[in-house]
Formats: structure tokens, C-alpha cells, sequence
């Protein structure tokens, strides 16, 4: 931050005549030589950087930050105002550290040493816009399941909108993800920050579990740390009494738990993490909110696996939400995140049994007992035909050469249960009902081959079709009835987010926090700390 005070100082006031030496009559009388050398200085500063060359060329080399105007002024002053604080956006600081175009700009003595400090700034500029946009990761770089592609806008077009603007603070401050979730996680940042400089929430609690009426020292320890994190007023009691077991249900209603106010091992474990962690918690959601690119004026479906719920957000106001299910923490079932759109539901839907489950998991079982088990599933030749397990000469089939598929017709016994809802997608994955439903008492609920199981599914149906028809449940219900599978097209197609995120903002606006079931913000954690991003203290 000095060297960032220093250089606005000395690049901001830098002297009017060193600039105007560069553009002075002397030098414009020798136009062929003089303006070539700025511009082929800029071209093989920008060699690899390829949006800063094609900029230049578009704009015929024209400088926008060398120029002693006050437009180049501005531009400078409002790029070193911004990354002054690009450390309060959880941004790797040392990436666009100025400090040896600094030096270059005490030296500026040609065209030549002009450009490249033009191409310099630039490049920094566009490494912060660019990542402050739309993050420092490429989150498939990261994690196979992490499917995102960010909408990454074109250095090009920044770099000729900032040169356009009138008011550069305004457009670089316009670069801000303008979400509620990321000034929620800003403010949360700022205050973790904060906290973990102060030294955190204190000592932990020392025990497998606490009950209401339980004393000591590890109750002690327990009131302490629900008072240094605002879940409890300042007490002197020594016993686990109401107020502390209220206390207690709160934060496990904040942190996903079943809310008891019995303080037992996973509610002890999540009162224990730092305060440290839960900041690198927020910045990685902060890199996801980047990620992220929603029209949060209409209706979109958001499914946060760690929270095992999915919701309908209408004008930023959830209308719905359901508990879910989640894939299992299996390298081939968790559930991937991505965003689609969702374009019908299939009401008594046939379950076309995918072929690594028909493999891996029935058919040894099939062949061992001679077609014997599995019964709920009819075997499909190619043309469509249902084939008789009588048919089949069990002792050759092997899962290398099964040429039938698995189908489980429509019923109530059905795997994806009576409804799905689709977004077509490569990765097969969608929401449906479930026969299993005592799954969704689970605390944790990762137990599906990667789609999502809805808690209720005709409700988050009824919700979905309630923008088009005037008596959805009857709608719906004559349809399953009829015990057909059906297609209901969505007259209004909705965006659907898969998403991951162990920090986020409640309904009150205060911070939510869930474990790191998949590892996946752990992953990406090391990912930005390999990209310089750091901890207060420079710590990782």
C-alpha cells in the first residue's frame, strides 16, 4: 500500500513538461520517426497480451494513460485508487504491483519509454479488470466438477470503455460484481478481517458434548466463544442453562445443524473453526460470486448443495424452498456445479437407467442370479422392445457385452419418483421426487448418484406452473393421474444454478456458513493462494 501511496503521488503530479517534451514541436516535426517509436514500442510490449494489442491497433496507437492531458490524469489517478484497494475484494495485490513502471516513470526521456509504460498500465489494468469481474480462477482448472465458464467480457472493449468515460473512477468502480451476495461477503470480509487481527473468537471448546444443565470449564469455554461470535449476551453463569441453549440453536439453525441445543460433535466442531478459516471461506465465495452471471431481476431456481436446499427466487425474494439431496462424496456421483436453463418437467417419468449404474451396479447381481434380482427393471433392446430375462443366456453375458438398456417404468416406486424437472445438459443431471423420502430428515444429505432429489416436488412443481396456469395443483394432478409419462413445457424457460457455496448471506443478512462436504472450496482456496492471494499479515 506505501509503494501504491508513493506512486499515485509521484505518477499523478508527474511533470507536465517531462510529457509535453514527448509531444512538444520538436518532436512532432519529426512525425515518421518519433510516433513509430511509441507505437512498435507498445506492439512488442503487448507481444502475448493479446486485447491490449488488438486495443492499440484499434484506436490507431493512440495513448490513453501516457498523455499529460487531465483525461490520461484521471485515468491514472482512478487505477491506482483502485488498486490501492484491491486487497478489500480478496484480489492477489501482488499482480499488479506498479512498482517497476514507477520506475520506468521517473526515467520517461522518448516515445519509446512512453509506450511502454502505456502497454505496461494497460496490462495491469486489464489483469485487474478482469479478475475482479468475472475472478482470478478458471474453475475448470480447479475441479472437474466445477463446470463453470465465467462470462468474460473482451479487454478490448474495457480498455475502449474506460477510454470513452467520462468519469473513469465511476467506470472502474462499475467493474464490481453488483450483487447483494457480494457486498454481503464484502462486509463480512471487512469484519472477519477484523476479527482475526484482534485474535479471533477466543479459545475453543474442549469437549464430544454438552447438554443443557451440564457445568465446568468446557460450558465455560462454550458461553465465552457464543459471546465472541454474538450468538449469547455477556453472562457469568457457569451452567448450560436456557439462554446458552438458545444460544446454541441459533448457530446451529445459522450453520445448517439440527437445532436441538444439544452441543454435540458436529455443532462443537463447527463452533470451532477460526476465524481465520471462515475468512478464507468468504473470499472463496467471493471468487464463486464471480463466477456467476445472473439476471437477478426475474425468476431463476438456485440450488446451494452444502445447504441442501433448492429455491425459486422471484425479483431477489424466495418464493420457494424445499430440502434436497445431493450426490454422494464419490469421485463419480458428486454433483457438478453449472448453470442451465430448465425447459419442462416429465410428470410419471420412465427412469432410463444410466449405463455406468446399469454396469456397475446391477448387472453383476443380474448375471450372478441369472436375471434373478432387479425385477423392478425391464431390459430394452435397440429398437425399443421390453426382452424377456428368460431369453438371455446369463453364463455370457458380461458387462462388457450387455446389449440391452435398464428402464423402470413409470410408478410410484420409480428411482426419480413421479416428477423431474429438466435442463438439458451433458452432464445428465436434473431435479426429481424420490421414493425415498426419509432421507430428507438427514442432517447431511449426499446420498443420490449426482441429481438432486427434492423434499417436495409437486409443491416446487405447483410453484413452477403457477406463472401459467390458473389452478396449477389440478393441472398437475390430472396429468399424474393418468399414470402416462407427460412433458409440460415451461411457457417461460428458468435459469437453474447449481452452486457451492460454505459461506452465505441469510434472510436476516448475516452470514450462513456450511461444511466443505465435496473439499471443493479447499481446492479452491490453495488455487488463489497460488495466485497471491493472502490472509491479513500476508499469511496463508
Amino acid at each position: 500500500m506505501r509503494v501504491l501511496r508513493q506512486f499515485t503521488s509521484r505518477f499523478t503530479m508527474l511533470s507536465t513538461a517531462a510529457f509535453f517534451a514527448l509531444s512538444s514541436p520538436g518532436l512532432a516535426a519529426e512525425g515518421d520517426l518519433q510516433f513509430p517509436a511509441f507505437a512498435q514500442a507498445v506492439a512488442e510490449a503487448a507481444i502475448g497480451q493479446d486485447e491490449v494489442a488488438a486495443f492499440y491497433r484499434s484506436n490507431g496507437y493512440e495513448p490513453i494513460w501516457t498523455s499529460d492531458d487531465a483525461a490520461s490524469m484521471a485515468r491514472r489517478t482512478a487505477l491506482l485508487r483502485a488498486l490501492g484497494s484491491a486487497g478489500d475484494h480478496g484480489l492477489p495485490v501482488a499482480q499488479y504491483d506498479t512498482s517497476a513502471v514507477e520506475a520506468q516513470m521517473r526515467h520517461v526521456a522518448s516515445p519509446r519509454e512512453q509506450g511502454q509504460v502505456e502497454a505496461e498500465l494497460s496490462r495491469i489494468f486489464l489483469t485487474y479488470a478482469h479478475q475482479l469481474q468475472t475472478g482470478i480462477l478458471n474453475p475448470r482448472d480447479v475441479s472437474r466438477d466445477m463446470k463453470r465458464r465465467p462470462q468474460r467480457v473482451d479487454g478490448t472493449e474495457l480498455l475502449s470503455g474506460l477510454a470513452a468515460s467520462d468519469n473513469p473512477d465511476f467506470y472502474i468502480r462499475g467493474l464490481v460484481p453488483d450483487s447483494d451476495e457480494y457486498a454481503q461477503l464484502m462486509h463480512a470480509r471487512f469484519e472477519l478481517e477484523e476479527l482475526v487481527n484482534e485474535g479471533g473468537w477466543g479459545p475453543t471448546v474442549q469437549a464430544s458434548k454438552l447438554s443443557p444443565g451440564d457445568s465446568g470449564p468446557a460450558v465455560i469455554a462454550l458461553r465465552n466463544r457464543l459471546v465472541a461470535m454474538g450468538y449469547l449476551n455477556r453472562s457469568a453463569t457457569m451452567t448450560y442453562d436456557a439462554d446458552i441453549q438458545k444460544a446454541v440453536q441459533r448457530f446451529q439453525s445459522d450453520s445448517g445443524l439440527t437445532s436441538d441445543g444439544v452441543a454435540g460433535d458436529s455443532t462443537l466442531d463447527a463452533l470451532n473453526i477460526s476465524a481465520r478459516d471462515r475468512l478464507k471461506s468468504v473470499i472463496v465465495a467471493m471468487e464463486r460470486e464471480r463466477w456467476l452471471s445472473i439476471d437477478r431481476s426475474r425468476r431463476y431456481i438456485w440450488v446451494n448443495q452444502t445447504d441442501f436446499t433448492a429455491r425459486i427466487i422471484d425479483a431477489g425474494a424466495i418464493t420457494f424452498e424445499t430440502r434436497s439431496v445431493v450426490g454422494q462424496n464419490n469421485s463419480d456421483r458428486r454433483t457438478p456445479e453449472f448453470s442451465d436453463v430448465m425447459e419442462h418437467l416429465i410428470v410419471n417419468p420412465t427412469w432410463n437407467v444410466p449405463r455406468s449404474i446399469a454396469t456397475n451396479e446391477y448387472l453383476p447381481n443380474m448375471i450372478q442370479s441369472q436375471g434373478q434380482t432387479a425385477r423392478h427393471l425391464q431390459l430394452v433392446d435397440g429398437r425399443g422392445n421390453v426382452v424377456s430375462r428368460e431369453s438371455i443366456d446369463w453364463e455370457a453375458v458380461t458387462p462388457a457385452n450387455f446389449p440391452f438398456d435398464l428402464k423402470q417404468p413409470p410408478s410410484r416406486g420409480n428411482a426419480l419418483g413421479l416428477v423431474k424437472f429438466m435442463f438439458p445438459n451433458p452432464y445428465n443431471i436434473y431435479l426429481h421426487d424420490t421414493p425415498s423420502k426419509s432421507l430428507f430428515a438427514r442432517e447431511t444429505r449426499t446420498f443420490s448418484h449426482g441429481c438432486v432429489r427434492l423434499g417436495d416436488p409437486f409443491d416446487f412443481a405447483y410453484a413452477l406452473l403457477a406463472e401459467q396456469e390458473d389452478d396449477p395443483v389440478s393441472f398437475f394432478q390430472s396429468i399424474l393421474r393418468t399414470g402416462r409419462e407427460t412433458q409440460v413445457d415451461l411457457v417461460n424457460p428458468v435459469p437453474v444454478h447449481l452452486v457451492y457455496r460454505t459461506a452465505f448471506s441469510n434472510l436476516r443478512g448475516e452470514m450462513s456458513y456450511r461444511r466443505d462436504m465435496y473439499g471443493r472450496d479447499a481446492m479452491v482456496w490453495s488455487a488463489l493462494q497460488a495466485a497471491g492471494v493472502t490472509l491479513p499479515g500476508g499469511e496463508s
